[in-house]
């Protein structure tokens, strides 16, 4: 039998038999594990019609007993057996949980787990996603949507790309003209929207709830033409570059325009103007504002694509930008251009170059470690969820690579950036930029699956990695996002059969 597990635990031991769920079946709290009961109730209630009866009494065989440990890791141990065991840490308890929603299998309308011992705990700290909701803007629903979807494969961390070109999407009460001015529309026209800091709290929330951490992007110094939507002072005008002019014009889309929305894609002609005084009053008003509502560690300041800004001033405000980010409490992120300025100690670099980097890419990055930060490992040719999976899918760009499900498996975080000490990988993120995608239909259709071959990368041992098992694996694991009611792509190299 197959067991339908992706991400693949740690250690896995697979028995014969099953534990079979019945209206008799009760969760048993111990030590205190009444959100990972609760959690656990629903997800029983939704997948199987069961809705058992949560108690603290003696466990006893057909019982499901959620013990906490009270640790502060990731690790989990799950024993199936003539009762299901679970035990781990809070965030243990939800993978744990995650891993039963895989394991979950009904036949002929009896629902039960295999007999199973697992003992599960992650391979990288950082296990990130990337949605972009400023190039297309998705409401506070879609957002959860796409966090109940990503933390089922035990990602930890929800990246939201909050601005760009296209749209600036978070209220700040400081400088309120942002979303009054610069967040009504889409690319390609479509509609605009914003989060008030309500919506971002309760976004928050809703991650933590799912041991999510929220990053938040507030991408500098170029991508920044909406803000010349609300304060034109601070921006300078845009500067055309070979690359903006020839897609431009192979895809019929507009050039920007200063004081005009900007409704293409196309990137490299913007930039605040970073040598004034008013730039930086404006910068430290949202950088504050950002990080007093988001509890997590990390504030993503961007420094990707600035293809119009000299090579002096950009790292000039590289180095004044992540100080400030350090500065208001937070540790800086940063795409890895930015390592070609002398970054706040400890600033974290995000790769996105090619999974075989140029030499000036590779020693971006490496200069993150040698500042005391770390790397997230995002190489667009492997990671960036967005790509096409051949060429004639219709979502999707292929400007880095056509990604097939295979492709976004074989890779070594370990191994892309030469030079780079593997202690220094903080871990993996797949970015989903939004150029193309309306829909929380479309999100589907570019996530699932490649994200199940990404968070297989960030989670388990890279001595587990083998691709016909995972293609097995994750061709029985459609059954259970079918279940969910989850959508995605089902590439034909995958047997997508029951198991």
């Amino acid at each position: 039998m197959v067991l339908t597990l992706v991400p693949l635990p740690s250690s896995v031991t697979a028995d014969s038999g099953t534990f079979a769920l019945s209206p008799a079946t009760r969760i048993v709290i111990v030590d205190g594990a009444d959100a990972a009961a609760s959690a656990l109730s629903d997800l029983l209630a939704q997948r199987a019609g069961l809705r058992p009866e949560v108690t603290s009494d003696a466990p006893v065989r057909g019982d499901i007993v959620v013990r906490a440990t009270g640790a502060s890791d990731e690790a989990y141990r799950l024993e199936v057996g003539e009762r299901v065991e679970l035990i781990g840490s809070p965030a243990g308890l939800f993978y744990g949980i995650q891993t039963l929603r895989q394991l979950l299998r009904e036949d002929a309308g009896a629902w039960s787990i295999p007999r199973v011992s697992i003992f599960d705990a992650p391979r990288f700290a950082y296990r990130g996603v990337m949605l972009d909701v400023a190039r297309t803007f998705f409401d506070v629903a879609t957002v959860k949507a796409f966090i109940d979807r990503a933390s089922s494969l035990k990602f930890n961390h929800l990246h939201l790309h909050l601005t760009d070109d296209q749209g600036w999407r978070l209220h700040i009460d400081s400088r309120p003209l942002l979303t009054e001015k610069a967040s009504g529309t889409s690319v390609l026209g479509r509609p605009g929207g914003f989060y008030t800091k309500d919506d971002f709290r309760e976004i928050i929330a809703y991650a933590a709830a799912r041991h999510m951490v929220v990053v938040p992007e507030i991408d500098l110094p170029g991508h920044t033409h909406a803000i010349g939507l609300a304060y034109p002072e601070i921006v300078e005008v845009p500067v055309m570059n070979d690359m903006l002019l020839a897609q431009s014009e192979s895809l019929g889309q507009p050039l920007p325009v200063a004081g005009e929305p900007y409704q293409g894609w196309g990137v490299g002609h913007s930039s605040v103007r970073i040598r004034e005084e008013s730039t930086w009053e404006f910068l430290r008003d949202v950088l504050r504002e950002v990080a007093e509502i988001t509890p997590g560690p990390y504030l993503h300041v961007g420094g990707d694509e600035c293809l119009g800004t000299p090579q002096a001033d950009f790292d000039a405000f590289v180095e004044r930008i992540t100080a400030l980010t350090a500065e208001v409490g937070k540790t800086p992120v940063a795409w890895h251009e930015a390592g070609s300025a002398v970054v706040a100690e400890g600033t974290v670099g995000q790769f996105w170059g090619s999974d075989i980097p140029t030499d000036e890419h590779a020693e971006h990055a490496r200069r993150f470690a040698d500042r005391g930060g770390s790397v997230i490992l995002s190489p667009s040719t492997r990671a960036y969820l967005d790509m096409k999976y051949t060429p004639e899918f219709p979502l999707g760009l292929s400007w880095a690579a056509v990604i097939d499900l295979e492709t976004a498996y074989s890779w070594e975080p370990d191994t892309i950036v030469p030079g780079l000490d593997p202690s220094a990988v903080l871990g993996v993120e797949g970015p989903l930029w939004a150029e193309t995608l309306e829909t929380l239909d479309d999100i589907d259709q570019l996530f699932f699956p490649r994200a199940a071959a990404l968070a297989e990368i960030a989670w388990s041992p890279a001595s587990a990695k083998d691709w016909n098992s995972f293609r097995e694996r994750v061709g029985a694991l459609g059954e259970v996002w079918d279940g969910e009611g989850w959508g995605g792509h089902r590439p034909a190299e995958i047997d997508w059969s029951t198991p």
